[in-house]
């Protein structure tokens, strides 16, 4: 039962009562058969809307100070109750109706120390609880709700733009050629070889991708639920011209104003020759289409597409520490960012934008959206880079058993053996998978002794209770590959805790049997 329904119940009838009295009046029994003093009119507790107070906590209050002032008016003062005869209260009982003017005097009285009569009304006491309550949760959940800092007064840094669609506010900056993000120079990706991007990405249709031409998107949005009540408010775009970057930023200044902005997001993507984004798969591009139905705008040729989060995350996911950008940010590229906006705050402070800010608080967020653009380009140079270095230059060894991986998947064993064998030397975990990797790759080109030799060097780094799956792998080896059954038997008893008690005993006796019949 909410609140506003508790205040209604302890303004009416009692339990006793056959009729309910107003809402926002205390009802008061007539006197039966004795004459009384007449009981004077009790104050009426003003409501919400009357009250002009945000809690109802201010509306209790302003009603008790009201009827505590009322000494000159026909009123009685709570300090000094008017004379009542017995009859009649006794009549007021036995109606089951209670004075909520009665109940105040008896607590103002007990507050200055006076008698109290009779037990205090239990259901005061528990709105007096539930209000406590409430203004506590209240306070709780003002104090978990995240503030964004106030930024120094800063004029938006966008112009409006005319196109021949409609008016596009807009925000750009050239970046030289020399421009690095971290470590990285954001000019690398236009170094890159498509072969090796499509291998990368494992989407052959890269292959034939002319990079020079390609187009970096990224968006900020009212949220990341997606769907058609999810609207980017800011578009951005980074392409080369020559070796510098442009990032072109389109705002959104009013909701009802995307169509212009969609159409020459649409020219920009005609003349480009792919799509590069980190999500954007998922995110980013599903959201713009919706967009564009939404804004019976013609949806653009789809273009192929590379979506950095999928390559960071084959490629990374031997560190365990996730695959956010900004986290690559700072770990691969070694750029730290500086009094960065947080992402959770973006929708909200957009929002105070569209209530009437001068925009101030929305420039963090608009240089949030440049650095992801550069960020873009300077992982995917350098991605690249390292995928074509094939291990010879120096990198974490879970990075390199992940760049085996991702060259096994694309079909490129050659590429694939060379980072796995730069992965072995760590030794440990990573070396042992490493091994298990370059063994399984030399098994299919048909290099068995080869195969043999890194499972052998795996087990030198296994502890003990680890070893059972090399051994495993040795027996087949041995038994199907190189035919030494003796060395097959050896390994399979060794290989008894990862299989079937029946599938290991059926094992045994087979190698037992063959090597009976040959004499062994």
């Amino acid at each position: 039962m909410d609140l506003k329904r508790k205040l209604s119940r302890l303004t009416s009838a009692g339990p006793g009562s056959q009729a309910r009295a107003p809402v926002n009046t205390v009802a008061v029994a007539p006197a039966v058969e004795t004459p009384a003093v007449d009981a004077p009119e009790v104050a009426r507790i003003p409501p919400v809307e009357e009250a002009g107070t945000t809690t109802l906590a201010e509306v209790l209050v302003q009603a008790l100070r009201k009827r505590m002032s009322m000494d000159g008016e026909g009123e009685p003062a709570l300090d000094e109750p008017p004379p009542q005869d017995d009859s009649s209260q006794e009549a007021r009982h036995a109606d089951g109706l209670v004075d909520l003017r009665e109940e105040a005097r008896r607590r103002f009285a007990a507050k200055r120390g006076g008698a109290v009569d009779g037990p205090a009304d239990p259901r005061v006491e528990t709105l007096r609880q539930m209000l406590s309550f409430w203004a506590e949760r209240q306070g709780t959940a003002s104090a978990r709700k995240a503030v964004a800092p106030v930024p120094e007064p800063r004029a938006l840094p966008v112009e409006a733009r005319s196109t021949p669609h409609g008016t596009v506010h807009v925000a750009e900056q050239v970046y030289a050629p020399d421009h690095r993000h971290g470590m990285a120079p954001v000019a690398a990706a236009l170094d890159v070889d498509a072969r090796l991007v499509a291998g990368l990405a494992l989407h052959p249709e890269l292959e034939s991708v002319d990079f020079t031409r390609m187009l970096m998107l990224d968006t900020e949005t009212t949220g990341l639920a997606g769907g058609t009540g999810t609207v980017p408010f800011l578009v951005g775009l980074g392409w080369f011209e020559g070796r510098s970057m442009r990032v072109q930023q389109l705002f959104l200044r009013r909701m009802g104003e995307e169509a212009p902005l969609l159409r020459l997001l649409a020219e920009r993507m005609a003349s480009s020759s792919c799509l590069v984004t980190y999500n954007g798969k998922s995110f980013d591009w599903p959201l713009l289409r919706t967009r564009f139905v939404l804004n019976r705008v013609p949806v653009p040729k789809e273009l192929p597409h590379l979506d950095l989060l999928h390559c960071a995350r084959r490629v990374f996911k031997h560190r365990g520490e996730g695959a956010r950008l900004v986290h690559l940010e700072s770990k691969v590229l070694g750029h730290h960012r500086v009094g960065d906006v947080d992402g959770s705050l973006i929708p909200e402070l957009y929002f105070r934008f569209l209530r009437g800010t001068d925009g101030s608080e929305l420039v963090p967020v608009l240089e949030h959206n440049q650095k992801d653009l550069l960020l873009l380009a300077a992982l995917m140079g350098d991605l690249v880079r390292r995928f074509q270095s094939e291990g010879t230059e120096r990198q974490d060894p879970r990075d390199l058993l992940g760049f085996a991986q991702v060259a096994e998947r694309a079909g490129d064993a050659a590429r694939a053996l060379t980072f796995a064998k730069a992965a072995a030397e760590s030794g440990g975990p990573v070396g042992i998978e490493a091994l298990v990797l370059a063994s399984r790759l030399c098994r299919r080109s048909g290099d068995c002794e080869a195969a043999v030799a890194h499972l052998q060097r795996a087990l030198t780094f296994a502890k003990p209770g680890q070893g059972a799956v090399l051994h495993l792998s040795l027996t087949k080896l041995y038994e199907h590959s190189l035919k030494d059954l003796p060395r097959a038997l050896y390994h399979a008893r060794l290989a008894a805790p990862v299989e079937l008690p029946d599938e290991h005993r059926l094992r045994l006796e087979r190698l037992e049997r063959r090597l009976s019949r040959q004499g062994v």
